[in-house]
């Protein structure tokens, strides 16, 4: 492996990016591939999109270069026996440096049109923006999705999602002398309990954060939660949808509803030749023929019917928390593997 992949990974990873707060880090990569081939420019959403040949893409490439974590959350990547440990280390650094470096050493070799997307708003609430548009305006024959960690498997199926906030407002008052008087955190809860007790494994339910209340002695006059399922079937995402937008609370309370987000459930053909060209590299490689699911940036393209799947570039811990790792050697398999794979759709 080369010094410059590593030195690219730790700088890159140097750098906060949370979702919505991506410009830093994508002028680090400007400036990193200001001599590279290929024009660069940053699209109406954010990302940064190098093109290497014209007309339709034959594969656009997507790393989303956004993080879970705050800008005020201390960046020091360190390496400690074999690992290399840090906030957003794995998810994405290592993908966005892995294909910098791949994509600038054989960019020569390519005789069918590519676009890498480092993308912007993939975490969260970013709900897909940059990757909904590159695969929009690009109207790529196919998609990769490139992730940091997995590189034990290959993700073919998107697991899609729907977040929404249900908000409680209410008169609230005092806790003793207003005794009996509704209030909104225990609306709320109720609604939430409803919700969990009808919850089964498809679709999925997570209640991510709650806020309510003032003071322990005042009945809460506002209470609030995000929440989320999960599924790999739209219909069932579109029921939960549809439940949520039905419910009720008892006056004098008021609830609120509000969807904040939506990614696209879907499957990839097994006989699809992007799979096949995946497939046939990992042989080689000796990595495991073991296909999955996830919600990456893949998903846009599901949306938007084009065939997607998404590879990780590392093996690694604890993503989406500040004691994420990944295993230094296996970042030269996810290499050779993006090479492999690039050569045979771009290059055959």
């Amino acid at each position: 492996m080369t010094g410059r992949l590593l030195l690219d990974l730790v700088a890159l990873a140097s750098i906060p990016a949370p979702t919505g707060s991506e410009g830093a880090r994508l002028e680090w990569l400007e400036r990193r591939l200001g001599d590279a081939p290929g024009t660069r420019e940053r699209d109406e959403e954010g990302n940064l999109v190098w093109r290497l040949g014209g007309g339709r893409p034959a594969l656009a490439l997507l790393a989303h270069v956004d993080t879970v974590f705050a800008a005020d959350v201390p960046h020091d990547p360190t390496e400690h026996e074999g690992w290399l440990h840090g906030p957003g280390i794995g998810d994405n650094a290592a993908a966005v440096a892995v294909a910098a470096d791949v994509v600038e050493r054989i960019a020569g070799d390519l005789s069918r049109p590519l676009s890498v997307v480092f993308t912007v708003g993939e975490e969260g609430l970013g709900n897909l923006r940059g990757a909904l548009h590159a695969c929009a305006s690009l109207e790529p024959q196919a998609v990769i999705a490139l992730e940091g960690h997995g590189l034990e498997i290959v993700r073919v199926d998107a697991v899609g999602s729907t977040r929404a906030r249900l908000s409680v407002s209410g008169p609230g008052g005092h806790s003793w002398w207003d005794r009996g008087r509704a209030s909104a955190a225990h609306g709320l809860v109720e609604l939430l309990a409803s919700l969990t007790r009808d919850a089964g494994v498809d679709p999925s339910f997570n209640i991510g954060t709650i806020s309510a209340g003032e003071t322990v002695n005042s009945i809460a006059a506002r209470a609030e939660a995000v929440v989320e399922a999960r599924s790999l079937d739209m219909a069932a995402l579109d029921a939960f949808e549809g439940r949520l937008l039905e419910l009720t609370v008892e006056r004098p309370l008021r609830l609120a509803v509000d969807i904040l987000g939506r990614r696209a459930a879907g499957r990839l053909d097994r006989s699809h030749p992007l799979l096949d060209a995946v497939r046939e590299v990992r042989d080689e490689l000796g990595l495991p023929d073991a296909l999955g699911d996830g919600s990456t940036d893949a998903n846009a393209a599901v949306a938007l019917g084009i065939p997607a799947l998404s590879i990780g570039c590392a093996r690694g811990h604890d993503m989406h928390a500040r004691t994420e790792r990944i295993e230094v050697a296996s970042l030269e398999l996810g290499r050779a593997q993006l090479e492999g794979v690039l050569r045979r759709l771009c290059a055959p």
